[in-house]
């Protein structure tokens, strides 16, 4: 893995991050995304998650965080959920509806990321993933094992 060019990927992304057009705003979001574990990309996409000038930004950079089915991914969305106001996170929660509402696999391990992250250091990290933990506790998955 080049680090040096994965880094500057994410500054690129970064630069589209900051535009006037949201529809650059979500481009950027979707993926950087691709780059959550990235301590550089972190604070562009909890940017993003809680855009201030359009809500398809959040939840379209929001699905690609939680489409990771990981660790960093679910640990941005959950530090949005922690200071999310009630518009953006109906946004978030729609988005966690969508990613985890077919495959039990896939919620149940969403659920054990969110178990391990409500004790995490980071007070905002623990919080969110309580608040994540909550939502995806709601879903029924449509596929479940035989």
């Amino acid at each position: 893995m080049d680090r040096d060019l994965r880094r500057a990927v994410v500054v690129t992304l970064g630069e589209l991050a900051r535009s006037d057009d949201w529809r650059d705003r979500a481009d950027a979001g979707h993926s950087l995304a691709g780059f959550a574990e990235m301590p550089e990309a972190v604070g562009l996409l909890l940017g993003l998650v809680l855009d201030r000038g359009d809500t398809f930004v959040t939840r379209w950079t929001a699905e690609a965080l939680l489409r990771r089915k990981d660790r960093a991914g679910l640990s941005i969305v959950a530090s949005a959920l922690a200071v999310a106001q009630d518009n953006h996170a109906d946004y978030l929660h729609t988005a966690i509806f969508d990613v985890f509402s077919i495959f039990a696999h896939d919620l149940d391990e969403a659920l054990r990321i969110c178990d391990e992250m409500s004790g995490d250091i980071d007070d905002r990290v623990a919080l969110g993933a309580r608040r994540l933990h909550e939502s995806l506790a709601e879903i029924d998955p449509v596929l479940r094992p035989a």
